[in-house]
């Protein structure tokens, strides 16, 4: 059974930083490529960043570009997101994907196992 487990999340004032966590079991992810997406209340799941089997390429949505950083440690079977220069728009529930192949990809159709998520606040 494949399970992905956040954490990291929480409540910070803006401008502040947090770092996110996912730990995977039941899957080596080192073969897939991996995905944070986030889900604010009222609207629907948008992606956030996402990087490739062996973290040679990432891609960011344009909201959190030069502000938050993706990265992995495939012996760890870990993804981590680096957040900075929160902003209130930022706060939702984020959630860690492991896609169903090792190139990056911003649909979460293409993701096939995911996280329960952590929330993650971000006071004016």
């Amino acid at each position: 059974q494949v399970q992905l487990v956040e954490s990291g999340g929480g409540l910070v004032q803006t401008g502040g930083s947090l770092r996110l966590s996912c730990v995977a079991s039941g899957r080596t992810i080192s073969s897939y490529a991996m995905g944070w997406f986030r889900q604010a209340p009222g609207k629907e799941r948008e992606f956030v960043a996402a990087i490739s089997w062996m973290g040679s390429t990432t891609t960011y949505a344009e909201s959190v570009t030069g502000r938050f950083t993706i990265s992995r440690d495939n012996a760890k079977n870990t993804v981590d997101l680096q957040m900075n220069s929160l902003e209130p728009e930022d706060t939702a529930v984020y959630y860690c994907a492991s896609a169903a192949r090792r190139t990056v990809v911003a649909v979460p159709r293409q993701y096939d196992y995911w996280g329960q998520g952590t929330q993650v606040i971000v006071s004016s």
